[in-house]
């Protein structure tokens, strides 16, 4: 794993395709039946892209507080938003657009500092030799049931046109990693249709790395990623290893007009501390309208999500993840050397926050936006017993950030925390 990936934080992710032209989910509008194939690919003709301007997201990308994007280069529906040469299907040679979206993205996305990421659908529903096959190979028993554009419906199996899909997938890879410079992330989707064998893994991920030795892989890869990608239920129990967390500001990947449903700025800022206080990464989408420009709203979370992250800055970048949260309810992070603590506070307190277990003396307490020193007491514990009493820290409304408010602590050693179950006091 890439160090700088585990101290980045904050990613955005971009689902931008022919799909925002009529407002409709990504390809799984026709996949599953709620508008015709035919329908789906009549956003072709509406595709303009007429206002897009690639500098401008990565202004707002930089702006939000982020150290990373991904952008959709393909999905499910197998329409290419660049140049490909192994397939018309492109936002450049079948859209009025013609243009080519991932090279001006690259270049914006390089240009500011950002590290680049590329999603891919591992799937196409639009090839003809992408449904050849079943996953792993077994003929369901009633074959007519399967879906006609990711499986064979009549019961038969042809590898050679799965080899032929096989190698479609390598070259447009290969163009996506040797046509635009450093790319730092690949972002696998639909990795389930097909087992890893099929996928022809390790192998094939050996391949990915022979021409971008450093690149980070996600998850999607049958058991050969680098990094965990829980989707939209935030974890309660922190995975194993690197991880992100993908979500959306409303309920849609892409741009849908009619969904309202959108996050406030507040519940965004509680779901990244939950994040990095687990040690994990955000990867927080927005899905731009069919010419190019987001929606107000989405920007204007970005926007508030930067400034306070800008605000508290040092609790979030080069940090690592806090205590346990049954030492601290709302969540918190640890500087490198894990000598100083910060707090999350998403509430108002009526007059001071509890932490349980604390070791360690403190050296100074404070507001971080504010630089206000705190006042605290220690109640109860037995020392010669090495259990610590209750800190509870003096904290009242008129010191908190109008979101969540974050409390430094300062010690003079590694921050040391108790977890016994306590004990009989056998002597005073």
């Amino acid at each position: 794993m890439q160090k700088w990936f585990e101290d980045a934080k904050l990613g955005i992710f971009i689902h931008y395709g022919i799909y925002a032209v009529d407002g409709v989910a990504e390809s799984w509008s026709f996949y599953n039946g709620r508008m015709s194939y035919e329908d789906y690919m009549k956003q072709l003709d509406g595709f303009t892209a007429s206002k897009f301007d690639a500098d401008a997201w990565a202004d707002l990308i930089e702006k939000s507080g982020a150290k990373y994007a991904v952008l959709t280069t393909k999905h499910h529906d197998g329409v290419a938003l660049w140049d490909t040469q192994h397939s018309h299907l492109n936002t450049v040679k079948k859209t009025p657009a013609a243009r080519d979206i991932v090279k001006q993205y690259a270049d914006a996305i390089t240009e500011k500092g950002l590290r680049l990421g590329f999603y891919f659908s591992l799937i196409d529903w639009s090839h003809p030799d992408y449904p050849s096959v079943y996953e792993g190979g077994n003929v369901p028993e009633d074959p007519a049931s399967a879906n006609r554009f990711s499986s064979p419906v009549d019961g038969i199996q042809d590898e050679s046109r799965w080899e032929k899909f096989l190698e479609f997938n390598n070259r447009q890879l290969e163009e996506l990693l040797t046509g635009y410079g450093k790319v730092d992330l690949l972002w696998f989707d639909g990795d389930w249709e097909r087992s890893a064998e099929q996928w022809n893994l390790p192998h094939f991920k050996h391949y990915l790395k022979s021409f971008q030795p450093e690149i980070i892989i996600n998850s999607r890869l049958q058991g050969h990623g680098d990094y965990k990608t829980p989707e939209q239920g935030l974890p309660i129990t922190r995975p194993e290893g690197p991880w992100e967390f993908c979500t959306t500001i409303n309920g849609s990947w892409g741009y849908v007009p009619a969904d309202e449903h959108y996050k406030s700025l507040h519940q965004i800022v509680r779901m990244f501390c939950d994040c990095i206080s687990m040690g994990g990464n955000m990867l927080l989408d927005i899905g731009p309208k069919e010419d190019g420009t987001i929606d107000e709203r989405q920007e204007a979370i970005l926007l508030g999500l930067g400034s306070w992250i800008r605000a508290h800055e040092e609790a979030v970048y080069g940090t690592k993840e806090g205590v346990m949260s049954r030492y601290y309810g709302d969540g918190s992070t640890l500087s490198a050397d894990e000598k100083t603590l910060y707090l999350f506070v998403h509430g108002d307190p009526k007059e001071s926050i509890c932490m349980k277990g604390l070791c360690n003396e403190i050296q100074k307490v404070s507001v971080l936006h504010s630089g206000k020193p705190l006042t605290y007491d220690i109640h109860g514990g037995v020392p010669w017993f090495q259990i610590p009493g209750t800190t509870w820290i003096h904290l009242t409304r008129e010191d908190t950030h109008e979101l969540t408010t974050v409390i430094k602590l300062e010690f003079a050693e590694k921050v040391n925390m108790y977890g016994g179950s306590g004990a009989v006091v056998t002597h005073n």
